[in-house]
This record gives C-alpha cells, sequence and structure tokens, in this order.
C-alpha cells in the first residue's frame, strides 16, 4: 500500500504540472493576443483579430514544405524562424514604415549592376504587400495565414539573394577557376541571417551598393550603353559584365603596400596608399587564347568550360618573404620532359653550355654527355635537372618567394626581348619582371640588404644568396580585363587564357540582357 509521503509527492506533481499548463496557455493567449493586435494595428484588416499563431506557424510549414524546392538558402531561413517561434519578422517590423514597399526598386534596378531582376521577384513581392495595404484583401484567416508565409518568405528569400549579389558577387570564382588560389570571402549562414536584425531595409540595401570609383565607372558606362574605341557596343557590354561580377568578388588588397600583377595587362605594380609607386612590364605564363582566336564578341562554344593551357599563370595572393640572389634553378619535371631531354639528344654539349648539372637518386653525374638521351622518353626519366647560377639561367639573377600551390615565382631572365613585344604570355608559368632590381629596391630600401643584392647580381663568378625581407610585402596575381585608369579612363585587354569568356558565360543566366 503507497505510503501518505508518496501520496503527497503525487500530488504536488499534478499540482505543479497544472500551474506549469495555466502559465503556459496565459502565455499562448498572450502572445496570441499580441501577434493577432499587431496584425490588425498594421492592416486594420478584421480578419487578423482572430487570427492563431498556432495555425499560422502549421501554414507557414507547410508553405515552407512546398516551396522549398525552389527556395535559395532555405536552411538559413527555416532555421532563422525556427529560432524565432515562425514570428513574421518582416510584416511585424517593416510593413507600416515603407520599407517593404520599397524593396522592388531596389530590386527593378539590378539591371544597372548586369543582373536580370527578375531573379528578385519584384512583381510577386509587389502583389503580395498591396494585399496587406488592402483592408479587404482577406476574408478568412486561413488566406491571410498563406498570405503572411508567402510574403516572409519571398521577402526572405530575395533579399538575401541580392544582398549576396551584390557584396559577394552571383559566381564563386573558386567553383569557376581551378587555378583561383585567392582568398575570397563568399556569403554564409551569419552574414545572411543578418538580413533578419536589419533595422531600416532602405539604409541596408543603400548601404550594400558597390560604390568603389572602379566599380562607379564601370557601371556609368555599363548603364549609358557607351562603346570602348575598337569595340562593338555587344562587346563593350560583355567586357564591363564580367569585369563588374570581378569588382564585386571579396578579394581584394587590404593592405596599405602590395605588389599587384594583372595577367591580361602584362603588368606589375607597387602599390602604396592607393597609388601606384612603381609599374614595369611583365612576361606571364602561355595561355590558350594568346592569338586572341576567341573574344567576348565572337567565341567558340568550346570555350564555355575552363581548359587551362598548362603553362597558365594562377591568380594567387600570397606574401613575399625573400629572394634568392644568383638563384639555382631547380628544373620542373615537366619542363625537363618536354624540352630538356629532346635538346639533350639533339646536341650532346647542350647541358654543359646551359650549366645544366644532371642528377640521379640524389648523386650529380659527372658527364651526362655519354648518356644516350635518345633513349630517355617521359616514361623512363628518372634524372633530375639543375641549372647553376650565370648569364644563361633561366631565373635570371634573382628571384622573388612566396608560398604558393603552384610553385611559381617573380624573377629576372636573360631574354630581355620578350619585353618588347605587346603579347608578353611566353613563360612557363612563372612572373619574369622587366625591372627586377627596381623592385628589390622598393621591397628592400635602400641599405646593406639592397647593395649585397646590386654586389651579387654583377659578380662574374655567382654564388646563390638567400636575404629575408625585413618586411613582408603581399603579393596579388590577378585576371583583369577592363578598368578606369588614373585619369579615369577605360583600359580594356585581351582575354589571353579565355577566362572573360568562361566567366561570361556562367553569367548569362544571371543577365539582365
Amino acid at each position: 500500500m503507497p505510503s501518505v509521503t508518496t501520496n503527497k509527492a503525487s500530488l504536488s506533481l499534478i499540482l505543479l504540472s497544472f500551474i506549469v499548463a495555466v502559465i503556459c496557455l496565459s502565455s499562448c493567449k498572450k502572445k496570441h493576443s499580441e501577434l493577432a493586435d499587431d496584425l490588425f494595428k498594421i492592416t486594420q484588416n478584421k480578419v487578423f483579430k482572430d487570427l492563431d499563431p498556432e495555425l499560422y506557424t502549421q501554414a507557414f510549414k507547410k508553405e515552407l514544405a512546398a516551396e522549398r524546392p525552389t527556395l535559395l538558402n532555405e536552411g538559413v531561413i527555416e532555421a532563422y524562424y525556427k529560432a524565432n517561434d515562425y514570428q513574421p519578422t518582416f510584416t511585424l517590423q517593416h510593413l507600416t514604415n515603407g520599407d517593404l514597399d520599397a524593396i522592388p526598386d531596389y530590386y527593378n534596378k539590378a539591371d544597372e549592376h548586369g543582373l536580370n531582376p527578375k531573379l528578385f521577384r519584384p512583381e510577386d513581392l509587389k502583389v503580395l504587400i498591396a494585399q496587406f495595404h488592402n483592408k479587404q484583401a482577406f476574408k478568412t484567416p486561413e488566406e491571410s495565414y498563406l498570405a503572411i508565409a508567402k510574403l516572409e518568405l519571398l521577402t526572405a528569400s530575395t533579399l538575401i539573394r541580392y544582398s549576396n549579389a551584390l557584396q559577394f558577387g552571383v559566381v564563386n570564382p573558386k567553383k569557376l577557376y581551378s587555378r583561383y588560389f585567392t582568398a575570397t570571402k563568399r556569403p554564409d549562414s551569419t552574414s545572411m541571417k543578418a538580413i533578419f536584425a536589419v533595422g531600416n531595409i532602405k539604409t541596408y540595401l543603400d548601404s550594400i551598393q558597390p560604390k568603389s570609383p572602379q566599380y562607379l565607372t564601370l557601371q556609368k558606362i555599363f548603364i549609358q550603353g557607351d562603346s570602348l574605341p575598337g569595340l562593338s557596343k555587344e562587346e563593350t557590354h560583355r567586357y564591363l559584365l564580367v569585369n563588374l561580377e570581378r569588382l564585386r568578388w571579396r578579394n581584394k588588397p587590404y593592405e596599405a603596400k602590395y605588389v599587384y600583377v594583372n595577367i591580361p595587362d602584362f603588368k606589375l605594380d607597387v602599390i602604396q596608399d592607393g597609388k601606384s609607386v612603381l609599374n614595369m612590364k611583365v612576361c606571364v605564363g602561355q595561355g590558350r587564347n594568346m592569338e586572341n582566336q576567341n573574344s567576348l564578341g565572337n567565341f567558340n562554344d568550346t570555350c564555355r568550360e575552363e581548359n587551362p593551357f598548362p603553362r597558365e599563370t594562377p591568380q594567387l595572393n600570397s606574401i613575399i618573404h625573400s629572394v634568392d640572389v644568383n638563384p639555382v634553378w631547380n628544373i620542373p619535371q615537366s619542363i625537363a620532359n618536354k624540352e630538356i631531354i629532346v635538346e639533350a639528344a639533339n646536341d650532346r654539349y647542350y647541358l654543359a653550355n646551359k650549366n645544366i648539372d644532371v642528377y640521379k637518386d640524389g648523386n650529380k653525374i659527372d658527364n651526362p654527355e655519354t648518356i644516350d638521351w635518345s633513349g630517355v622518353t617521359k616514361e623512363n626519366n628518372d634524372y633530375d635537372f639543375k641549372q647553376r647560377p650565370g648569364e644563361d639561367n633561366s631565373l635570371g639573377k634573382i628571384k622573388f618567394l612566396f608560398k604558393n600551390k603552384s610553385s611559381v615565382y617573380l624573377h629576372d631572365t636573360p631574354a630581355k626581348y620578350a619585353f618588347r613585344k605587346a603579347m608578353r604570355a611566353v613563360s612557363h608559368g612563372c612572373v619574369r619582371l622587366g625591372d627586377p632590381q627596381a623592385l628589390a629596391k622598393n621591397l628592400f630600401g635602400e641599405g646593406e640588404n639592397f647593395d649585397t643584392i646590386v654586389k651579387d647580381m654583377s659578380e662574374d663568378n655567382p654564388e646563390p644568396t638567400s636575404i629575408s625581407l625585413p618586411e613582408k610585402t603581399p603579393i596579388y596575381i590577378t585576371y583583369v580585363t577592363c578598368w578606369a585608369d588614373e585619369n579615369g579612363v577605360i583600359q580594356y585587354r585581351p582575354d589571353v587564357y579565355g577566362l572573360d569568356i568562361v566567366l561570361y558565360s556562367h553569367l548569362q543566366k544571371y543577365m539582365s540582357k
């Protein structure tokens, strides 16, 4: 038989449960009253006086399930509403102050960025918003539940999409290009959820409009529909379109000083406090479109997908940490297979004349001219090759080192003739410098280190020397084909690697025309 103590404990538990249930019921009624009152005040539609939050939540979940297949960023949206009791955030906070009414106007101007306004469904949003300004639009609570759910989901999804497009671009370059290694910030759940916390939507939408001088200059020409010299209106339009997208990518230098290499321009600049303090010609890696056989005005469909030439210079950012003066060139296996063993087979003294040492299993071979190089192929080539410092060294007298996955660097070259050419995509992938000593002077400054560099570079019998930079300097190797120069004049360059065509092809589904 149960004890009196046990009975009392059970009674106390039942009483506690009853009190909790009453409190919860009271809380639900309070929420019910507050939500219904707020929506009635906003819309002046009497149907909202009978709004039931639980039934609204059910309607929201049903609409979310129906829209899920086509809803962008649905995981972020669902997580937010679930964590906030499915409260209609945008309806409650932004309907009466005109914020929601202003959104479609911004969407309709997306074509000024080269984007199709239909991506953001401005007309659908207008229709939904208009219903809430009409006191007679909803006859039953069920109609109102569905309308609120639709308004919330459409506003959330399009605001996130529009915000992402303007702040991060519509294409992820890391997914587009296999040789893209530049740190690039992309939208995440935190940045997307911030949309729900915006106090004033109009102020927010104004704040995310790209405002860099480069962007505004290109955008002005884009909106006006002008033609660049030597280009048709259509090709001009496409040049501007792809480079506006590049400017939206969050990959721009933020440091006060950095080295900047633009591959299509074949130029290097040292930028200090926003201005170029050193400029020189460079040679970059060979590409698949060096003769401009395909352009944004006329290209073969096979160019739409990336198919990089093996010698293309990659896009990247890193830190220049040191230089090698009179460097030894550790010849890459790919170059050895395609060039060195072929030349050695044709000329038994080629290796000696080029100061190239041969190694096998880590041991230097004394007389490489005795090897029958005609029998060595890339399949059975187990030799390593190193070129000693000297006038013929392919790296010249100095190379600038920075960590990267592609084993590229900036370096001097004995092949000075290439700098007289307009098209300077001639290297195996590294960047050859037109004036390497000037870059060394800029990075090291006057003093003992630079004096050592100058002295060692002038030696007749040079020895390798490594010198660390006292201040490590960021480097950005990028690919930009259209920009405004310091005088505001629009410059453009041929698409030497065909990367514009690839980007344009992927942008077409987002474009205004």
